[in-house]
């Protein structure tokens, strides 16, 4: 004979352990839940985080191409490379170009810049600086060596940066 305490005591027990193993799958699953939520909620943070607008433009390739393009037309142009060969001085600031040099460079430059030239001798002053600005500065520069009669190699810089 079987107690009757007892029978209902295991069927109580078993019982509870179904219904413990029940609420430990919903603890894992809830635990789940909240993992996913982290990972999208970090993931649309980032998205935010990373956007391209939010970061600094890098302009430097398009400066460059706009540089290279003024420099290639004047070292092309004869009456350009006249000019620049005939020059006695060492250094010729931008101010004292040519007006019509100068006035093709300004009107080839685009208008997010700000451009600047400077010739120099190549023999005497082959670095041809500027003075110093708090700017990110884009230099480009294209030496003028001869033509069919004089042979005074001087270098033509461009300094721009942004508008």
């Amino acid at each position: 004979m079987v107690n009757k305490r007892h029978q209902g005591f295991f069927y109580e027990a078993s019982f509870k352990l179904g219904s413990s193993l029940i609420e430990n799958k919903k603890g894992w699953i809830r635990i789940v839940e909240a993992m996913v939520a982290i990972l999208l909620i970090s993931g649309f943070l980032i998205l935010i985080i990373d956007n391209p607008e939010n970061r600094g433009k890098d302009i430097s390739a398009k400066v460059y191409v706009a540089e290279n393009a003024i420099l290639r037309e004047v070292q092309l142009n004869n009456t350009y490379r006249t000019y620049i060969l005939g020059i006695g001085e060492a250094v010729v600031e931008f101010d004292n170009f040519n007006v019509d040099l100068k006035n093709h460079i300004k009107s080839r430059t685009p208008l997010y810049l700000n451009c600047t030239g400077k010739l120099c001798d190549f023999a005497t002053d082959p670095v041809c600086d500027i003075e110093y600005l708090e700017k990110n500065i884009y230099v480009r520069s294209v030496m003028i060596a001869a033509n069919s009669d004089i042979y005074e190699p001087k270098l033509l810089k461009i300094f721009c940066w942004t508008a």
